[in-house]
């Protein structure tokens, strides 16, 4: 599905501080004034400034998204590579069934064995619906991420607070100083601003990632250095969001939207997940499901130069961003009841 665009969901979204946070630098500076370990730094704007890197906030929101399903599906891949929900254990040696690092490349090996009229006619489609459900939104050896997060950077630099906290490591055997003392730079206060970018995504796909920025919110998880002594506690707060689906066109006469090139037609405030674009063969090669919709209240209009059809959630409007997951969830909710 890398060579369509169906649907494109954008996030915009500021992550700020709910205590002290630390993305440490990889790099220990000639400095001898500065803290043993200090925040991640670049470039921006106007001047050098602390920031969240995008990969950083993918790997946490990763992690937690796994739980979630392992938590209410499965961690062992389902017989005959059924759309059950499940998480795939990428560390799992001994189960190769199970680990998408064995099981996809034994499947590419086998079909590169196999003569050329006989290989199977769509590989990706293929490795993608017997990839996990995580996989298929963030990506695996076989195929490329859905999701991509920017790096979150300073709304106002001024308003950044840091401080350096002092710390040191106890021997858990002997109870002494197995290292240290030494001390990090931890910010306190401030808003970092981002945006994630979700494409060809499915409406259970939206609402994982929503109850993942739910649980973001509320503390369940942390980012960065020392969670488990304090640190890396964060609150989100939602600007927007915009669902693009640039293969359609608005007629503001019927408020409605249509696919070009086809007669599909489906309301204007319809939240569409990427089956609804596909021919029932196409969806079924891919695992995606035939009906993804959901009524929203989202605000329709024409993208710029009157092709593709855009949805936008705005958090000064009954539309919030959270309408936008709540809708979503509902599919969600769907997908753990087959």
């Amino acid at each position: 599905m890398h060579k369509k665009l169906v649907n494109y969901c954008t996030i915009d979204l500021n992550i700020i501080p709910d205590g002290p946070i630390l993305i440490k630098s990889g790099k220990e500076g000639a400095d001898p004034t500065n803290p043993d370990m200090e925040f991640v730094r670049t470039f921006h704007k106007d001047g050098w400034s602390i920031y969240l890197p995008g990969s950083s906030l993918k790997g946490a929101i990763r992690a937690h998204a796994e739980r979630i399903v392992r938590t209410v599906g499965s961690e062992q891949r389902p017989p005959d590579n059924t759309q059950q929900l499940w998480a795939s254990n990428l560390l799992d040696e001994r189960n190769q069934n199970n680990n998408p690092n064995f099981y996809l490349e034994k499947w590419k090996n086998t079909e590169k064995k196999k003569k050329l009229e006989d290989r199977h006619p769509n590989p990706g489609a293929e490795l993608y619906r017997q990839s996990c459900f995580i996989s298929q939104i963030f990506g695996n050896t076989a195929i490329a991420s859905r999701i991509r997060f920017e790096d979150a950077h300073p709304v106002d630099i001024k308003q950044l607070k840091l401080e350096e906290r002092n710390g040191v490591a106890i021997d858990r055997i002997f109870g002494s100083v197995a290292v240290g003392p030494f001390n990090y730079q931890v910010c306190t206060a401030g808003e970092f601003k981002t945006k994630i970018h979700l494409k060809n995504f499915t409406l259970a796909q939206l609402g994982l990632i929503g109850l993942v920025l739910r649980d973001f919110n509320d503390g369940w998880f942390g980012l960065g250095f020392a969670k488990s002594r304090g640190l890396g506690t964060v609150k989100v707060k939602y600007n927007n969001a915009i669902v693009q689906y640039p293969g359609c066109q608005f007629n503001s006469g019927t408020r409605k939207i249509r696919q070009i090139g086809t007669s599909q037609e489906w309301d204007s405030n319809y939240l569409l997940g990427a089956g609804e674009f596909l021919t029932k063969e196409e969806a079924k090669k891919y695992g995606f499901p035939e009906s993804d919709k959901q009524y929203s209240e989202g605000f329709a209009q024409s993208m710029d130069l009157g092709i593709g059809v855009k949805l936008t959630w705005g958090n000064n409007t009954n539309s919030s961003v959270k309408d936008l997951f709540a809708r979503a969830i509902n599919i969600w909710g769907e997908v753990l009841r087959t």
